[in-house]
């Protein structure tokens, strides 16, 4: 089986060391580059599986770069690893198509496992299964598109119209952290104002329906003041 590849853009030699023998054991194959120079000519020449940007690139801003790949190779998934740990670049990342954020310093099983999802979430895209017959699950959580109908443990729950379609935007996109914004976009329109009350309601109304704790949840993982994410199995 070909390995899949990971592009890393870090110019930090220790933390690329550290990642790449980390992601070498997991059979990855593991390209480097310390510049977005580099990174342009390998991501264009290699069209890796998965990229792995750092923001505080030598020779321009990672979130230039960032923006640059996904309008070229939307499909390719980008977990941006920063230490910029503020909400504001978080959500800007994210809403430039950042499939993820972690932030320095970070824990390389949390990383791995972040990997996982994203490439995971890809080939299902790409694949077109999550959409073939529209049933998406999470442990007992059941949401069923064509029937428009949510069960929880075999039984019905009853959901209004935005709630089902929170629901489903975020099985979606199971894994991948949405921004409060992005949401309300999807969900109401740009015309709504970007205050996130109407989105706080509705998924309190979600979480309640579905008991979830919001200390210890099993669906929905609140990123504080980025957005939501339907958490992966």
């Amino acid at each position: 089986m070909m390995k899949q590849k990971i592009l890393i853009v870090e110019d930090d030699k220790s933390i690329v060391h550290f990642m790449k023998r980390a992601l070498e054991d997991e059979q990855y194959q593991v390209m480097i580059a310390e510049s977005a120079r580099d990174a342009k000519a390998i991501f264009l020449s290699h069209l890796p599986s998965l990229v792995l940007l750092d923001l505080g690139l030598p020779d321009q801003d990672g979130m230039l770069l960032l923006g640059e790949m996904k309008m070229q190779h939307p499909e390719i998934p980008v977990i941006v690893v920063s230490a910029r740990t503020w909400e504001d670049e978080k959500v800007k990342a994210l809403d430039m198509g950042a499939d993820d954020y972690v932030a320095k310093p970070f824990g390389i099983s949390e990383l791995k496992a972040r990997i996982r999802t994203a490439l995971r979430h890809a080939s299902l895209i790409q694949s077109g299964t999550p959409t073939e017959d529209g049933i998406f699950k999470r442990g007992d959580l059941v949401l069923d598109v064509p029937h428009h109908r949510v069960t929880l443990a075999g039984e019905r729950i009853h959901i209004t119209a935005h709630e089902f379609q929170i629901l489903e935007l975020l099985f979606r996109n199971q894994g991948k952290v949405l921004t409060y914004s992005y949401m309300i976009n999807q969900i109401w329109g740009s015309y709504v104002s970007t205050d996130n009350q109407i989105l706080r309601v509705n998924m309190a109304n979600i979480r309640r329906k579905l008991k979830e704790d919001p200390v210890k949840p099993k669906y929905i993982e609140t990123e504080l003041g980025v957005g939501y994410r339907m958490m992966d199995e």
